[in-house]
C-alpha cells in the first residue's frame, strides 16, 4: 500500500472510532449511562437499570430475548425467589443484557424496553413483556404491540412511539448482544453470578437451588 492509502486509511479509522464515541457519548448525556460500568469480564454499560442495591456485593447479569420460553419460565418460576431472598434483603443486585436473537421481534422488543426507560419505566415493562409472552414471532411483541404495551402503563404515547420508530436503541442492543458472544453466552436465559472473588457461569433457566448455592457460596 502507498503513503496515500495508508493516510487515506488512517482518516477513515478515524472517522469511524468519532462517529462511534459520538453515538455512546450521547447515549451516555441522554440516560446518565455509566460507559465505565462492568461485572466481573462483562461491560453492562448499556444493559438495564440495576434492579435493587447498586452496592450490593453480589451482581447477577442476566442474558436474555423476551422471546425466549426458557427465560419465560425462570422469570416466573425462579426470579421471584431471588428477588425476595436476595435482592430485596440488600445481598444481591441483577443486570439484565439482551442477547436478542430468537426472531425479527426479539430486538425491537429490546429497544422498548429502553424506550421505556426514557420515561423511568425499564422494570415495569420488562416484567410486563415477560408477563405478555407468547410464542416466538407471533405478533404479540410486534410493533403495535409494543407500542399498546406502553399506553397500558401510562407512559407518554408520542415520545414513546418516536423513540422506538426510530430504532434509537438499535446500537445499544447490538452492543449488548457482542457482550453475550464475547462472554461465552450462546443460548438464553444465561447467567454469571459476579462477586468479590470471581465469577460463576450459570446456563439455562435453572432452578432456585442452583443459584442458591452458588450465592450462598459467595456471600
Amino acid at each position: 500500500m502507498n503513503k496515500k492509502g495508508v493516510i487515506v486509511g488512517v482518516i477513515v479509522v478515524a472517522i469511524i472510532a468519532g462517529i462511534t464515541a459520538s453515538y455512546y457519548s450521547s447515549q451516555t448525556e441522554t440516560l446518565n449511562l455509566d460507559m465505565g460500568r462492568t461485572h466481573g469480564t462483562i461491560s453492562t454499560a448499556m444493559g438495564s437499570p440495576i434492579l435493587g442495591d447498586p452496592s450490593a456485593p453480589i451482581t447477577i447479569v442476566e442474558f436474555g430475548d423476551y422471546q425466549c420460553e426458557q427465560c419465560y419460565a425462570w422469570f416466573h418460576e425462579t426470579k421471584p425467589a431471588i428477588v425476595r431472598d436476595y435482592i430485596d434483603t440488600g445481598k444481591v443486585n441483577l443486570v439484565f443484557v439482551d442477547l436478542a436473537f430468537l426472531g425479527k421481534d426479539s430486538i425491537p422488543a429490546s429497544m422498548a424496553t429502553y424506550c421505556a426507560e426514557d420515561q423511568e419505566m425499564y422494570w415495569e415493562y420488562h416484567d410486563l413483556l415477560y408477563n405478555s409472552q407468547e410464542s416466538v414471532d407471533g405478533g404479540w411483541a410486534n410493533s403495535e404491540r409494543l407500542k399498546a404495551f406502553a399506553y397500558s402503563l401510562g407512559l407518554d404515547f408520542e415520545l414513546f412511539e418516536s423513540c422506538l420508530d426510530s430504532e434509537k436503541y438499535s446500537k445499544r442492543v447490538q452492543y449488548n448482544i457482542q457482550q453475550a458472544k464475547d462472554n461465552g453466552i450462546r443460548g438464553t436465559p444465561g447467567f454469571f453470578i459476579v462477586g468479590p472473588d470471581g465469577q460463576q457461569k450459570i446456563g439455562g433457566a435453572q432452578p432456585f437451588s442452583v443459584f442458591k448455592n452458588v450465592l450462598d457460596s459467595m456471600i
